[in-house]
């Protein structure tokens, strides 16, 4: 297939997309000429206006309303993104990923691709370094939990081309011109297999997240990324 085929503008359903990494996406997602139709909890905190944007209010948990805006998408990209608790389990990752699955089901949508983060798996911080393994992670292990359960969920979703970005920490930059490093675990290791690179951009992962609209890597797969 051409590079010309492959660069076809499509139709693209954000959810997160008033988040910080969320309107990164929408902004490049605009700039390369795709429509977007942004389905969010609060319409007044996206402050984009442009005429291929749609934004719509809608409840990402529920399916109905979901498929609603679903309908004649060519993909879904998700940057949803819930607080960490000390008091309680974290459920929303778990929660919106079932209610995408199965709108997406119902109105023949099958591209997804969503974004978690470094050490999602229990096992997977052994390497990281102090900081990170002892103060970082517990404090965010409620949030790091519900995400690794969403993608043991999408593990067995084989009738959608879904695929997990996993990031590590993130920085409030627009997107460089840095090459990626990429692995298909829960960290992008060095040639002894610790962990390499520490804060991305989060212009950076939309910018990712975007390159695979026009690529069949990592499908039905995730996908921990940082740059050179």
């Amino acid at each position: 297939m051409s590079s010309v085929c492959r660069s076809l503008r499509m139709k693209i359903a954000v959810l997160g997309a008033t988040g910080q990494t969320g309107q990164y996406l929408v902004n490049q997602a605009l700039q390369q000429g795709h429509t977007v139709t942004a389905i969010v909890r609060n319409p007044g905190k996206l402050t984009v206006h442009h005429d291929n944007l749609k934004v719509v209010e809608a409840d990402i948990f529920s399916v109905d309303a979901l498929k609603t805006h679903f309908k004649g998408q060519d993909v879904v990209m998700s940057c949803l993104g819930f607080p960490a608790s000390i008091f309680s389990a974290v459920t929303g990752y778990t929660m919106s990923m079932n209610a995408m699955i199965s709108a997406m089901r119902q109105v023949r949508v099958n591209r997804i691709i969503t974004m978690t983060s470094w050490y999602t798996d229990p096992n997977s911080g052994t390497k990281s370094s102090y900081l990170i393994r002892f103060l970082l992670l517990p404090m965010i292990r409620s949030v790091l939990t519900n995400m690794h359960e969403m993608e043991r969920f999408l593990l067995n979703v084989e009738d959608i081309n879904w695929t997990v970005v996993r990031p590590p920490g993130l920085k409030n930059l627009p997107a460089s011109a840095q090459e990626f490093l990429t692995h298909d675990g829960y960290f992008v290791p060095d040639s002894s297999g610790n962990p390499v690179g520490s804060a991305v951009a989060r212009g950076d992962v939309a910018r990712f997240m975007l390159s695979l609209l026009n690529s069949n890597a990592w499908i039905k797969g995730g996908v921990a990324i940082t740059t050179k």
